[in-house]
């Protein structure tokens, strides 16, 4: 895959279907899927399987709390695992058509790369602790987001004079914060971009 070299199909299959398995896990408070199958048939049966399952577990109101998977815990709710599974699959439909010999031409509307520029540095960032310190400032349409850095500790929306500044379009930046192709503008301390890196 053009976007994510180090990957095969395989990888991305076997990555969504870990992803909706852990939803599920979460949502109905049940262990996780054991580890992936190696076989592709396999693995593609296991996705298609935990797509069922979690649409299932998404029908739950979304104000229903669930425990979180994540160091330290915190209040989640199945509308932030719907959230949360939006972007992913968005994200990674763009990796799966990278592969492709002739990959299509995907934008995503504005409100919604918005959105995920939103859930990736109120959902992503802050569960990460960082050892660079600086302030990167992310414009994006009419959106302004400012995210401090310090040294040993987790990054946390809030002000300061920007080392970093990364302007676009929202599916740009959308893209650019998640590591992939993008045409969004960075001008500054570029090596910022590294703590902030998605998985």
């Amino acid at each position: 895959m053009r976007n994510c070299p180090k990957w095969t199909m395989h990888d991305l299959v076997t990555h969504l279907a870990t992803v909706l398995s852990s939803t599920v896990a979460a949502i109905t408070d049940r262990p996780a899927d054991p580890l992936p199958p190696t076989d592709w048939a396999d693995a593609l049966g296991r996705w298609d399987g935990q797509r069922l399952a979690v649409r299932e577990a998404l029908r739950l109101p979304a104000d229903t709390p669930v425990r979180s998977p994540f160091p330290g815990g915190g209040l989640l709710t199945v509308g932030r695992w719907a959230r949360r599974l939006a972007h992913e699959t968005a994200i990674h439909r763009l990796d799966a058509e990278s592969a492709l010999p002739e990959p299509p031409v995907t934008r995503y509307a504005d409100v919604f790369a918005t959105d995920g520029i939103d859930e990736f540095l109120t959902f992503f960032v802050p569960r990460r602790a960082v050892h660079q310190d600086g302030v990167v400032r992310i414009e994006a349409g009419d959106r302004v987001w400012t995210v401090v850095l310090r040294s040993g500790e987790v990054p946390e929306l809030g002000d300061g004079a920007a080392d970093l500044t990364i302007t676009g379009s929202p599916d740009d930046v959308y893209r650019a914060l998640w590591g992939r192709p993008h045409a969004a503008r960075m001008v500054g301390h570029v090596a910022l971009t590294e703590p902030l890196a998605a998985p």
